[in-house]
């Protein structure tokens, strides 16, 4: 086993990926100073805690509990150490906003056609999801099963020899192992095209593909690999830690004290200058002088800002040329009374979301007819809101680089809460006793993202993988990268394995023998 004891290391930013990085850094022995530019921990995982409210602000979901507790063990830990899980019931409930040109089409398809705002639980229950599935497309239950059985396949193939496994360069994946382990996995194509292999009904088409909205992609542009989340989704479940997703990172922030990690807010990163042994990192409070540093900032502010122009892996055509994942319009929401018409996850779904797509990826504008994304964590959790009252949010997917000006939020909110009280039957508009919002500005000035982008590079065929930016600097020595823009990429599990990824670029390149 490898030592780092004796280097020191400035982690700058302290989203989950740093946060990450930094624990296994620090167990390896080194030094590790943690700086972070907000007033909080946890970067886009932060919380909003205002008149006896509180929201997670940015992830909701708890997916892949078995990337954290393979987190944890690597420190002879378990999740339970620090939070409790909830497996939600349903884990999200679907609307679909019926056209009366759709329900004429499924009767010319000869397909089922069902009430207009059709509304749909995924539970726990396969069998139950099952004959759901039935009542819209005769087969799909048993073509439901097949494709879980493909989905399962992906997923555990591919997080054990692709995931966990950083191939930084072509050749790593042109060997006999990496062909055998490929063999029969859905690499190529798109979502689309591998989801219209199982089934035709639009709407069951769209609840195999919701996911793609953790991917920050579309179905045309993601690759077909990715139906390994309908795996994470249906059989290893949606669950819900106590505290919500703020306490994940208390016990992220928890586990690094423990070994040793120290943390700065409010001190953000300047300037990087120097390279291994004698790197100098510009803060407000003072400069600082680690012998490596790694970023879990947006990675083009720090290639495009913090480092000089010699210093860059990647030039201003580079990221202007990469497909970005959504922005956000966000509704932080404290309301009156209950909301029962919604679960804990829901989601309000167009029949043809392709337009909305399109006004992200191809033509950007405010969507005409969002799909959009509802968390009321009161549902599960009565410390979230006061009492008589419940707590939630609305996401709505938007392009990044959008204009972003009060007017034009103003005029959308007024939109997404009538579009609720349609299609849900939740009508919020004179129940609301507080009220913040998130948006494209906020993304950019609050996360410094690159055109206000929500998540960072899209999972798109060519930003997968290897064609994502690398962990080590192309041009400095002893400076790396981690979280949602590297490998794995978006999404907390995966920022949490980028952690570990990243920590074993650096012992590789610096770690000594133990007890030298």
């Amino acid at each position: 086993m490898k030592s780092l004891a004796g280097e020191s290391v400035v982690v700058i930013g302290a989203g989950v990926g740093g946060l990450s990085t930094a624990c296994y850094l620090a167990d390896a022995g080194a030094d590790v100073h943690v700086i972070e530019k907000n007033e909080q921990l946890g970067g886009r995982a932060s919380r909003l805690e205002k008149d006896g409210f509180r929201f997670d602000m940015g992830p909701s979901w708890y997916l892949m509990p078995d990337v954290f507790e393979r987190f944890f063990a690597d420190f002879d830990r378990t999740p339970s150490d620090y939070y409790e899980l909830t497996h939600l019931d349903p884990h999200y409930r679907l609307f679909f906003k019926d056209s009366a040109e759709q329900s004429s089409a499924n009767d010319a398809s000869g397909q089922s056609p069902r009430a207009h705002g059709d509304k749909v639980d995924i539970t726990p229950d396969l069998e139950r999801t099952k004959r759901v599935f039935e009542e819209y497309e005769s087969g799909a239950g048993d073509a439901l099963e097949r494709y879980l059985e493909k989905s399962r396949e992906n997923y555990e193939v591919g997080m054990k020899h692709f995931v966990y496994e950083d191939r930084t360069q072509l050749r790593d994946y042109l060997t006999l192992d990496v062909a055998r382990q490929a063999r029969g996995l859905s690499l190529l194509g798109s979502m689309q095209g591998h989801v219209e292999n199982y089934f035709d009904h639009p709407k069951l088409q769209q609840i195999m593909q919701y996911t793609l909205v953790f991917l920050g992609g579309s179905p045309t542009n993601t690759p077909a690999l990715y139906n390994l989340m309908s795996h994470v989704d249906f059989n290893l479940g949606v669950w819900y830690p106590e505290g919500g997703i703020g306490a994940v990172i208390d016990a992220l922030v928890d586990l690094g004290r423990e070994l040793g990690v120290t943390y700065d807010t409010d001190r953000p990163a300047t300037a990087i200058k120097g390279r291994e042994g004698a790197f100098l990192v510009d803060t407000p409070q003072g400069p600082l002088r680690p012998d490596l540093v790694v970023s879990n900032g947006d990675y083009a502010h720090t290639e495009q800002e913090l480092l000089p122009p010699e210093s860059r892996g990647h030039d201003a055509d580079y990221w202007d040329s990469r497909t970005y994942a959504p922005s956000a319009f966000l509704l932080y929401l404290g309301v009156e009374g209950d909301v029962d018409e919604l679960a804990h996850h829901t989601l309000v779904l167009p029949t043809n979301w392709e337009d909305h797509f399109e006004q992200i990826f191809e033509d950007p504008a405010w969507p005409d007819e969002p799909a959009y994304y509802l968390c009321v964590p009161s549902e599960t959790d009565d410390t979230v809101a006061p009492d008589g009252h419940s707590a939630l949010f609305v996401l709505v997917p938007i392009a990044p680089g959008l204009e972003d000006t009060p007017e034009i939020r103003d005029e959308y909110r007024e939109l997404i809460l009538e579009d609720i009280a349609t299609n849900t039957g939740t009508d919020l508009r004179e129940r609301i006793v507080f009220e913040e919002q998130f948006c494209v500005e906020d993304f950019a000035s609050r996360y410094n993202s690159y055109d206000g982008t929500a998540l960072g590079l899209a999972h798109t065929l060519r930003q997968t993988s290897l064609f994502r930016p690398p962990h080590r600097s192309k041009e400095v020595d002893g400076l790396y990268f981690v979280g949602g823009d590297t490998t794995p990429g978006i999404g907390m599990p995966m920022c949490l394995i980028s952690g570990d990824l990243t920590a074993e670029s650096v012992l590789e390149d610096y770690g000594q023998p133990a007890g030298q």
